[in-house]
């Protein structure tokens, strides 16, 4: 199974179904809801912090009609034949599954995400060692994504629009030397800096560049 083609989601309103109810499915709730999704978690028994989350509950083991009317679908309980049967009956009615630490039960796999402000970084091995995809999350959370990033990339949305504003198209533009000219102390960057080619490389254009 191969997991090769990121994307950005965005769920506001989004209804999704979490089967399972202890710390992990927790987690991914959390997730969800700072996403904006409508959130309903199915499952026999719910830990404390699942019950005092902002969802609907429903107490009882899952059901295939727990997918009427759902976009996205996120299991993760400890019965893999549960996880199993999940995906099975959304992947036939072609929703988006994820099973929480079990890649070969997954139609999609979520990444170990960075942030700071409006910067996100996502990490992923494949399902091949969410350990390490972790430590790297913490490297580029400490040392990339830093609050001077952060104002960089207020400072950069201005200056676009301006360019846009005016009927230039901000893609002709180089934009190296601005950023080398907000971030040039940093010492992320002076590394990058040092080791970048110098000719910039192909862009896909099937990927945004933004």
């Amino acid at each position: 199974m191969s997991f090769d083609y990121p994307v950005y989601l965005d769920l506001g309103a989004v209804s999704v179904l979490v089967v399972g109810g202890g710390k992990v499915a927790a987690r991914k709730i959390d997730g969800l809801l700072r996403a904006g999704a409508s959130v309903t978690v199915v499952a026999p028994w719910f830990t404390d912090e699942v019950l005092a989350l902002p969802v609907r509950h429903v107490a009882r083991p899952y059901d295939p009609s727990d997918l009427d009317d759902v976009r996205l679908v996120i299991t993760a309980t400890s019965d893999p034949a549960v996880n199993a049967q999940v995906t099975r009956d959304a992947t036939a009615r072609n929703i988006w599954s994820n099973s929480a630490d079990d890649p070969l039960n997954c139609t999609f796999i979520l990444p170990a995400i960075a942030r700071n402000g409006v910067l996100m970084a996502a990490v992923s091995t494949g399902g091949g060692s969410p350990a390490l995809a972790g430590w790297l999350r913490s490297q580029i959370s400490r040392d990339v994504l830093t609050d001077r990033a952060v104002a960089a990339v207020a400072q950069l949305a201005l200056e676009r629009s301006v360019v846009k504003a005016g009927g230039g198209s901000t893609e002709d533009i180089d934009w190296r030397p601005r950023i080398r000219e907000l971030l040039g102390d940093d010492d992320v960057f002076q590394a990058t800096e040092a080791t970048a080619d110098p000719v910039p490389p192909a862009v896909d254009p099937h990927l945004d560049r933004q």
